[in-house]
């Protein structure tokens, strides 16, 4: 059974987050840390703070699209409102 993941990086540098979708969340996140993301590779060190599983590859691009948004940020800040206190 194949899943697909999006997930929320917060770096640890600038406590910016970056909204990511992948098959693998740990080959992912260690690709981050490593520098090999262009978008984060400035930005290091970063954590892994969210992430939750589709069936679907396009449920989960659908998703992080949706985090990208305004509403979909207010969203986000919302189901980590504990964590990010």
């Amino acid at each position: 059974m194949q899943f697909w993941y999006v997930y929320i990086l917060r770096s640890l540098k600038d406590n910016q987050f970056y909204i990511g979708s992948t098959n693998n969340v740990k080959r992912r996140l260690k690709e981050h840390q490593l520098g090999k993301t262009v978008s984060t590779s400035k930005r290091l060190p970063i954590e892994l703070i969210y992430f939750e599983a589709h069936r679907a590859k396009l449920d989960a691009i659908r998703r992080e699209k949706y985090f990208k948004t305004t509403k979909g940020k207010t969203t986000l800040r919302q189901v980590l409102r504990e964590f990010l206190k």
